[in-house]
């Protein structure tokens, strides 16, 4: 299951009378709430932290964003919003949500003049005490130019802005605790812009497994870094594979300048944060550490198992001939297995022919180029349950150049924020499946979900075009696709391109949403595309069109609906009958006959958590609901009574359990009213206050009531007392009859733990 995104607020001065701060409440910023793609049911990647953003965090620093331009810092960011410090003592604070005793934290500094990057320390301070100061560099962000990209600040198109570090907390801290990252001076970077953080429980190191051999104990290797251990570590490799024994590497940080070649052996680390393999060759920059099979023309690998540790590299730049990827060369019958890949050029590139690959558990991050590529030949393989985030490239890629890749499966994967290109994409391949991910956040020149007759070697003549099935269900997109600098036109959230030549497969996209993308939902371009078939498709939120057909193909929709679409025409179509659509089942929101064909391509107008953006008013209120499955109240319009110091009702309503409102104290009766947008049959409340143990049990007095014009109000639930119980999450749930309600309102009339009404989270439902 998901771990869920829990946003941070201090909670100082509500729980409990004898609880009471006399601290001066946080400062928050008021970011704009939008859609997590670490908040998706049943889909992506089984993260193993909690994920908090800096814009919903305490902070005294500048929001930035929301923003998807490309060049622009926020629109880079995580949710394209971020927080940005640039004097001393400006800080984000946030508040652990659950025990954790590592993090890791995305942040932005500016280059330098030369364009070869600055070193620079913010301060860790756990509950108002200094930890300690983490280095911090922008040596492995900031690219220029068009691709192929250079190191000339002069040049255009800056981007590639932010990167990630992880330190350890050196104790588990309690849920509750506040860590705060401040600058302490701004002589060695004028500016520190953070977008997120991600907290952690690691368990303690894994010990050598019995029989294996010991990189350290019995071949020399260096676990601190100081000596090249290279030679060493392939040694105990060799000698793995010749006795049948594992191999180990324990907790280190050993340096490693060529790849460490494998073969029919079993590479373990301790863990991830406590086994690192890093370095580079310091005269021959082709050569840096990985782990690599050999390749096909050499009879490639099988039986390998590389898992537990991390492979953290010292790649800066994009230089497509070198291969300094985490991984690569062929592996086939082989495993990947929680391995953490970050700075280095790929984190998997993979040469087949090869068979029978899987990588799973993985997280893959701040690479030059792809985060993962399978590159021609590859068959019945597969990455699954993976964390991807800041590739220079697409994101999870297939590419099918001169051998066919068949079978092969993308799934349960996250895939966020790929700096070019797409989150994933297929290019050729025969029956694919990619299927139960979630992507969010494409910066440029590309979609979400891409399927195409693109780049070279990809074609029927070889075998290696789009063929049989094509498989892409159960797949949530959040904020995708954009714009083009070349083409100056938007792209797709799911796109299709026949440029190579027309596709002609079974192209199966089912079960899937569509939430806020930042152009066109669907889009076609660059040559035909036949046998499409959309089936159960939400889309809620284009900055343009549903459908932008800019080829000719066929395509079936069933149960497709579309609603906040930017353009009252929801379809550009300048082909005309040369595309052809078959429509089946309840359609809605997509369809128009005659379609737009205008010579310009309209502004974006971006809804983010239901809020225009772009082309919008910011400052307009949302007129529907955001995208949030079920609940009806989130992100909507909200009014109240009153409320104590920075605790406003939008946070009842702003999908953050740590959050709250709290109405002016000492004042019963206060109210709460929630415009869900139309009048809806709403069955069921569910009622919560963070879910801390500081907030003691207390009922809380309150009845429901309903109205269609925010005027005349009938009572839908008579006055009662609930319970809030910490042990039971805070909850409280209030069964309702159905009736037609528009403004949904709650009158609080008392409550046994503090003399105001008190709410994190109003959530209304249609169904019990």
């Amino acid at each position: 299951m998901l771990t869920s995104l829990v946003l941070a607020l201090t909670v100082s001065g509500a729980a409990t009378a004898v609880a009471l701060s006399t601290a001066a409440p946080s400062v928050r910023a008021e970011a704009v709430q939008a859609p997590s793609p670490l908040d998706v049911k049943d889909r992506g990647a089984a993260v193993p932290f909690k994920e908090q953003e800096a814009e919903y965090a305490s902070t005294n620093g500048s929001l930035i964003g929301p923003d998807r331009i490309y060049g622009t810092l926020p629109s880079e960011a995580s949710g394209r919003q971020a927080v940005t410090l640039d004097a001393v003592g400006e800080y984000v604070e946030f508040t652990l949500t659950a025990p954790a005793n590592a993090m890791s934290f995305r942040y932005s500094l500016p280059d330098n003049a030369a364009g070869t990057g600055r070193d620079a320390s913010i301060d860790l301070k756990v509950d108002g005490n200094q930890l300690k100061s983490v280095p911090v560099t922008s040596k492995y962000s900031w690219y220029y130019g068009g691709y192929p990209f250079n190191n000339n600040p002069g040049d255009t198109n800056p981007h590639h802005f932010y990167d990630e570090t992880r330190t350890r907390l050196g104790s588990t801290l309690p849920a509750g605790t506040k860590i705060r990252l401040q600058v302490a001076s701004v002589a060695d970077s004028p500016s520190f812009t953070v977008d997120l953080a991600d907290f952690e429980q690691v368990a303690a190191p894994a010990g050598k497994p019995s029989g294996a051999l010991d990189v350290v104990g019995d071949f020399g290797a260096d676990p601190t870094g100081a000596a090249d251990s290279t030679a060493r570590i392939q040694a105990a490799v060799d000698a793995g594979k010749a006795q049948n024994k594992e191999v180990y590497i324990p907790e280190g940080t050993f340096q490693v300048r060529d790849h460490i070649v494998v073969d029919k052996v079993t590479l373990r680390g301790a863990g991830p944060w406590y086994s690192v393999l890093t370095g580079r060759d310091p005269s021959d920059r082709s050569k840096a550490a990985g782990v690599y099979g050999k390749y096909a023309a050499q009879g490639g690998s099988s039986g390998v198992t590389l898992k537990d540790f991390a492979i953290i590299g010292d790649i800066r730049e994009r230089v497509d001939n070198d291969q300094v990827n985490a991984i690569g060369g062929a592996l086939s019958d082989s495993t990947v297995d929680n391995v953490w890949m970050q700075h280095t050029k790929c984190g998997a590139w993979m040469d087949g022919p090869m068979d029978n690959l899987t990588i799973k558990n993985s997280r893959i991050l701040d690479q030059t180029a792809d985060g993962v590529n399978f590159h021609q030949g590859v068959t019945n393989s597969t990455v699954t349950n993976t964390f991807v985030r800041n590739t220079g490239d697409d994101g999870l890629a297939m590419w099918a150049e001169a051998k066919p890749n068949v079978a092969n499966k993308f799934t349960f994967n996250t895939v966020i924020l790929p700096i070019l290109a797409n989150n994933i994409v297929t290019y050729g391949g025969k029956d694919i499946v990619l299927s139960d991910n979630v992507m969010s956040d494409t910066v440029t020149n590309g979609g979400g979900l891409h399927i195409a007759n693109r780049y070279p070697g990809v074609n029927s003549g070889q075998g290696t075009a789009v063929s049989g099935t094509i498989t892409a269900a159960r797949n949530t997109l959040i904020r995708a696709g954009n714009n083009d600098f070349n083409w100056r036109f938007g792209v797709g959230a799911i796109w299709f391109s026949g440029l190579n030549e027309p596709v002609d497969a079974t192209l199966n996209i089912t079960d899937s949403e569509v939430l806020d993308s930042s152009y066109a939902a669907i889009h076609l371009i660059e040559g035909a595309t036949n046998g499409l078939h959309f089936k159960n498709i939400r889309i809620d939120g284009a900055g343009t069109y549903a459908l932008q057909i800019q080829a000719p193909g066929t395509a079936t929709f069933e149960n497709v609906t579309a609603t906040h679409i930017a353009q009252s025409n929801p379809i550009h179509n300048c082909v005309g009958s040369g595309f052809q659509i078959t429509r089946t089942g309840t359609n809605s929101g997509w369809y128009a006959d005659p379609p737009a064909c205008t010579g310009t391509w309209p502004d974006p107008v971006w809804t983010n958590g239901g809020v225009p953006q772009g082309g919008g008013d910011p400052t307009d209120p949302p007129t529907d609901p955001p995208s949030d499955p079920g609940n009806l109240a989130k992100g909507r319009p909200v009014a109240e009574s009153g409320h104590a110091d920075v605790y406003k009702a939008s946070n009842a309503v702003d999908g953050d359990a740590a959050s709250y409102w709290e109405s002016t104290n000492n004042a019963f009766p206060q109210t709460i009213t929630v415009d869900l947008g139309s009048a809806k049959a709403v069955e069921r409340l569910v009622l919560k206050l963070p879910p801390a143990a500081a907030w003691a049990t207390r009922t809380q007095t309150l009845s429901v009531s309903g109205s269609t014009d925010n005027s005349a109000f009938t009572t839908l639930k008579a006055s009662a007392g609930y319970t809030f119980d910490p042990n039971s999450d805070n909850t409280a749930d209030v069964a309702l009859t159905g009736t037609p309600t528009r403004y949904l309102r709650l009158t609080f009339t008392a409550n046994t733990g503090w003399p105001a009404a008190q709410l994190s989270e109003l959530e209304a439902y249609t169904g019990q």
